[in-house]
Parts: C-alpha cells; structure tokens; sequence
C-alpha cells in the first residue's frame, strides 16, 4: 500500500545496541547488543533472573533502559511510548478481560485506535479465522480452554498488524501435550504472516522447536547466539552446554597432540580422545562437553578409541528413551540416553557395560 520493498523487509527488524539496566546496585541487563531481521523469530532463552523478560518489557516500552538504543523498523524508539511502537504482545497469563466476550477482547486495541465500527468488524473476523475460532465470537474467557484462551489473546495482539510481536513465556499456563501442540500452531502462523518475532522462555525444547535462531542468557548477558542446531551441537562454554539439552561435563589435562586430535586424561588411566580445537595446547586444563545421546553401550573392543568400562548404576524408562548412569572404576560417571527398541537389549542395574564416543561428538568447552 504504497510502501517501498525496502521499508517493507525492515519494517520488522529489531536493533539493540549496548542495553544496560539497572534496578539500584543490581545490575539485570549487561551490556546485550543483536539484530532480528523482518520475519525472524528469535527466542530470548535463560534461567529465572537471566534478564530476559527485562529486555522484552524494554523492547516494547514498558520499561526505560539505564543505557542503551533501541530501533524497530529502522526508527529508534526509546523514548516512545509503548502504544506508538506498533508492537504486539502475548502474556503468559493472556490478560483476557473476563467480562468482556471474545469479539470484544479483540476488537479492543481497534477501538483504542478510533477505528470505524465496519472496519473493526471485518477485522476481528479475519483474525478469529486466522487463529481458527470464528465460532467463539460471543463467548466469554471463562468459557474457553487455555488453549482457546492462548489464540485469543494472539488474534488480540495481531488484529493491527503489528510490525513486531512479542511474547512473554505464552504457553507456560498449559499442560505438555497442548503446549507441544500450540508451539507448532504459532510457528506455523507467525511464518504464514511474515511477522517478526520475539519469544521469551526457559525451556529449551520449547526454543529448539519454534526458533529460528536463540539467544542464551545469563546474568544479563548473551552467553551464545545462533541457530538451534549449531547451539545444540556446537555449545561454546559449559552453561550452554548444560542449559540447552543435557550434558555430561568432564574436566582434564591434555596429554598429548596428534594431528587432528588430542588426548585428555581424565583420571588415571582413564584417557579421553577428541578433536582438536584451536587455541589447545599441552597441559591445557580443559572442560569437555559430551550429549547423553551421544554416548554408546556397545561390546568390548568393538571400538578402538573411546571405551571405557563401568556399572549401571540407573535406569530410567521413559517409553522411547531409556536413561542411563554409568559408574566408572575411577569415579567418573556418566549419563547415557538410548533409545529404546525392545525389552531384548535392555540392561539391569549393576551390569557390567562399555561405553563408547566418537572423538567428534566430544566438544571442548569453555
């Protein structure tokens, strides 16, 4: 509607420069600088107090940044109000009003905006279609599922066309089997809109699901940012490592370099071999990070590098999955997660296994 290509691929884009807030002495928000493109969704992911949620009020206006710029669009907003920053946004709580019906909890943001009765009208129909509820305008919020209640409060947030859309841990109110299924609703939803993105959680298999890229906090920082893949397989220090999925974290001393590969001793005679990563020189103490999943219960000397003897110590059936703890002779233990094909290849606790890495599924941490 008369808007250049360019404007329109920016309209969504998100820029933070050197965001710092303060609350007295406590310092929430550390120097956190990133760049969201139009259309990306990118989720803000950290423990309780990691500062996550603070830069997302910050974003949309409701609180001031100590220091720091925001730009939405190009345009730099921090001394707006959050009304004039064209932005959605979704609670964990969905802060329905409860004596008002469906049609008139989204038509809300319209009338605050002076729309004409036709235009709100049209508009509300179209966003109950998008979020598949036509059938519940004359319901109230008491009468709906939390479900019902979650795409309400999305058809409310989008019904302006917002240029971004921000989401504070929206589907933490829900069972497990509705919040698996409401993340690929959204996903898929957000992407058919073209619309930016900015999702608040602590659960990771919720950011693995519905990102396109994650930022992981701590302490106010960004500790690593990328896409889901490569943070899961590539952590850059043992907090990631150990917050986004599960990890066995194992320190040692390099014993020797050759080639590709080095050698790091573990525990007496336990040695541990894996690829080499830059900047790793002997005697180096090093942290090493190493999935359950990557992890094998296999046959004495089936393998040449990587085997290593112990006990089970646990089970723990969990259906497709079978977790185990593996006790080592030198103390060392380790988790181990196997899927779970039949009752014929199943272990007991305190039999005696082997298990077994490959070299490049062991990743040097910091």
């Amino acid at each position: 509607m008369g808007t250049s290509k360019n404007s329109t691929t920016s309209r969504g884009s998100v820029r933070i420069e050197h965001l710092i807030k303060k609350f007295g002495d406590n310092v929430v928000v550390n120097d956190v600088s990133l760049e969201i493109e139009h259309g990306e969704f990118l989720t803000l992911l950290g423990p309780s107090g990691s500062g996550k949620t603070t830069i997302l009020m910050m974003i949309a206006g409701f609180q001031i940044p100590t220091t720091g710029m925001i730009y939405i669009g190009g345009e730099p907003v921090v001394t707006k109000p959050p009304n004039k920053r064209n932005i959605g946004m979704v609670f964990q709580h969905y802060a329905l009003f409860p004596h008002k019906t469906v049609f008139e909890n989204i038509a809300f943001p319209l009338k605050m905006r002076k729309a004409n009765r036709k235009e709100i009208a049209e508009r509300v129909y179209e966003a109950l279609s998008v979020v598949k509820l036509q059938d519940f305008w004359n319901r109230y919020p008491k009468q709906l599922s939390g479900g019902q209640q979650q795409r309400i409060a999305l058809a409310r947030s989008l019904i302006f066309n917002p240029a971004v859309l921000l989401m504070d841990e929206p589907l933490g109110a829900l069972d497990k089997k509705l919040r698996d299924h409401m993340q690929i609703e959204i996903k898929n939803l957000v992407r058919k809109l073209n619309i930016t993105v900015i999702y608040v959680t602590h659960d990771q298999q919720e950011a693995l699901t519905m990102s396109d890229r994650i930022a992981v906090l701590n302490q106010g920082k960004i500790e690593q940012i990328g896409i889901p893949e490569y943070l899961y397989e590539n952590p850059i220090n043992g907090f990631v490592a150990d917050f986004i999925g599960e990890s066995n974290l194992i320190e040692g001393v390099v014993m020797n370099i050759e080639e590709n590969k080095c050698i790091i001793e573990i525990a007496d005679a336990l040695d541990l071999t894996v690829l080499l990563h830059e900047g790793i020189s002997v005697n180096d103490r090093v942290k090493v990070a190493v999935r359950p999943e990557k992890l094998f219960l296999v046959e004495e000397g089936k393998e040449s590098e990587n085997i290593f003897e112990g006990t089970i110590e646990e089970i723990i059936y969990i259906g497709n999955i079978t977790k185990y703890r593996v006790n080592l002779s030198c103390g060392q233990s380790f988790n181990i997660n196997q899927q779970t094909f039949s009752r014929m290849n199943r272990y007991s606790r305190g039999d005696r296994v082997f298990v077994h890495c490959f070299p490049e599924d062991v990743k040097i941490v910091h």
